[in-house]
């Protein structure tokens, strides 16, 4: 019996292989609609947001650094400027890891802690796509062998910056202070935008001060790049904007005379414009070279000079308080004299000492001897300090105190710079504010002779000096002469301020003053007479020795057998030509000894290279 024979059924076949063409093209087309559905979301639903993310990946925003403004002296003698170097800086989202960059690039430079530790704190403050420098000033050996092995590393550059310089090294430094690199307290105080790109900002002094002239504006560059982020080619450009140009008041020559005058003591100078309040030169020795913080200094090299005995790094003109010792003589005669307290004519018995009532305690005179019967004019050229512990004790402190306020005393002169100090003018509602303490008559003596807790600045003494020399009229003492607008060329010029114009109720007062301070340097007895030989001008003057420390009564100070640093601070205070005076200076020697010895000659040198000018 033969097999059976399956026949094929084709109509079954036909209408399967119907069934599964059918389904096949509903789900092709199903997957079509959904990628034609994507697509339309993608090209024009969102096509806003997707194109921005792939712009943002083909196109990268770079800040744009503004060249910080130029500072000159009176004259033009550039006393800050900036120098083209290279800068080692990183793009932290171009690379993978940046730890490992960090230790393979250590291999082609010195990079220290400091230089880590302030990259790792400005990639915490910093944007991403933001260029952050990690070593500054590179060498011309570093740069080279960074060069030929950059490729190795990914969103690592080497950029040419201006940095800042400062031609005449530790000249000027206390004045102009110095620039350094940008931290986070810096970045909280100013518009972090505005400095994005920015490695250094003003730290002290007249950079600090006048940051927001120096600096200027941040500009902004749109750049393309490829998938490594290499730039292409700029796509647009907002050029920065240069900061502003400062013309100081300082006299370069006159700054260096009072500089090398100084020699190797310790203490300051400060001469100004009586006129007008222009600082013509501030010097606080020693001094340091600024250069050395501008890129960052060796923990090293900082820890030399910040425990350094000498201190070098103290801006005594501005911050360093002092006794102001016999200096304040003249302005307490004035008092006496418009009080109508005592007169000019009028004298007092000076035996060494002076005694208050039914008390037992001696005040003693600088003269051992005493200098018998002497009117104001022979107290001041002689400087009798029985004269003025008896004219303390007839003022009275309250007297005392708001006469000496109205030049200035116990107030800073708002400089237009940092760090300056107050000083102390006592009275009873500081004593009670600062010791919950009463006044006694005692410490009215000595505060009569500018000891006690009299403090002083030398720019303070210099700007009251300034102030006597003009017979009450005291200006705001400042260091900028005018601003060059980096933007429009106009040179905005400071304009002297009036913050005290008191008015003398009697001309002939500051007359009797006045010549009693000539006589200082110019009469047979005057104390700083030894500096009178040769001069082609008159000077008023006054010298003050102010004690470091106190001499019980039975005591005598001995120079010789007192250590350097007790020894007593020399002072001298002068204005010239004394007719029509066009400098007054204002000289503390730390622990120098007598004024008239060590600080008046220092002030004949500098109003001689003032004043005494070859034409």
């Amino acid at each position: 019996m033969s097999p059976r024979v399956q026949l094929r059924d084709d109509y079954l076949e036909s209408r399967l292989i119907r069934r599964r063409l059918v389904f096949s093209a509903a789900f092709i087309f199903v997957l079509i609609a959904l990628v034609l559905g994507r697509l339309y979301v993608l090209q024009i639903v969102e096509y806003d947001h997707f194109n921005t993310l792939s712009d943002s990946n083909r196109v990268r925003i770079k800040a744009l650094p503004p060249t910080r403004g130029l500072i000159f002296d009176r004259n033009g003698v550039v006393m800050a400027n900036n120098l083209p170097s290279y800068r080692l800086e990183i793009v932290r989202e171009q690379v993978d890891d940046i730890d490992l960059t960090l230790q393979q690039l250590s291999g082609y430079v010195d990079l220290s802690e400091q230089d880590l530790k302030r990259f790792k704190e400005a990639s915490r403050r910093r944007r991403p796509f933001e260029s952050i420098p990690l070593k500054l000033n590179l060498d011309d050996i570093e740069v080279a062998r960074l060069a030929v092995n950059l490729h190795q590393f990914e969103g690592v550059e080497i950029n040419a910056r201006l940095t800042r310089n400062y031609p005449q090294g530790a000249h000027a430094v206390h004045a102009l202070g110095y620039v350094g690199r940008v931290d986070v307290d810096d970045l909280n105080q100013v518009d972090e935008a505005n400095y994005a790109g920015t490695s250094h900002i003003g730290k002290l002094g007249l950079e600090k001060f006048y940051e927001s002239e120096l600096h200027g504006r941040v500009g902004i560059q749109q750049v393309e790049v490829n998938a490594r982020g290499r730039t292409l080619r700029v796509l647009s450009e907002t050029p920065p904007v240069q900061g502003n140009n400062l013309y100081l008041s300082i006299d370069s020559n006159l700054q260096k005379a009072a500089e090398q005058a100084f020699g190797d003591y310790m203490g300051s100078v400060v001469a100004i414009d009586p006129t007008n309040g222009e600082i013509l030169a501030l010097v606080s020795m020693p001094a340091f070279d600024p250069n050395l913080f501008v890129n960052g200094i060796g923990v090293d090299l900082y820890s030399e000079l910040r425990d350094s005995p000498r201190r070098p790094l103290f801006n005594r003109a501005l911050s360093g308080q002092y006794p102001p010792g016999s200096t304040t003589k003249p302005f307490y005669g004035l008092a006496g004299l418009e009080t109508n307290t005592i007169g000019a004519s009028q004298k007092v018995a000076c035996r060494g000492f002076y005694l208050l009532p039914n008390e037992e305690r001696r005040y003693r005179d600088w003269k051992k001897e005493g200098h018998g019967l002497v009117d104001m004019k022979a107290a001041i050229t002689q400087s009798c300090d029985v004269y003025f512990y008896d004219l303390a004790y007839s003022l009275g402190i309250d007297k005392m105190s708001s006469f000496l306020a109205k030049f200035g005393f116990g107030v800073k002169t708002s400089v237009d710079s940092t760090g300056e100090r107050s000083g102390i003018l006592p009275s009873r509602e500081w004593k009670q504010k600062a010791q919950g303490m009463i006044w006694f008559p005692g410490e009215t003596l000595i505060t009569g002779i500018g000891q006690g807790a009299m403090l002083v600045t030398p720019l303070q003494l210099a700007n009251s000096t300034a102030a006597l020399s003009q017979k009450g009229k005291r200006f705001r003492a400042h260091l900028v002469r005018a601003v060059d607008s980096s933007q429009t060329d106009f040179v905005r010029e400071i304009q002297p301020e009036v913050v005290e114009d008191y008015q003398l109720k009697r001309k002939q007062n500051w007359q009797h003053i006045h010549k009693s301070m000539v006589n200082v340097v110019h009469g047979l007895r005057g104390t700083a007479q030894g500096i009178r030989s040769g001069l082609k001008y008159k000077i008023a003057g006054k010298t003050g020795t102010a004690q470091v420390y106190g001499i019980a009564q039975d005591e005598e100070y001995d120079a010789e057998t007192v250590s350097d640093k007790l020894r007593d601070h020399a002072l001298f205070i002068s204005y010239a030509p004394a007719d029509d005076p066009k400098i007054a200076v204002a000289v503390i020697v730390e622990n120098g000894g007598h004024g008239s010895t060590v600080a008046a000659p220092i002030a004949r040198q500098i109003m001689d290279a003032y004043l005494d000018k070859p034409s």
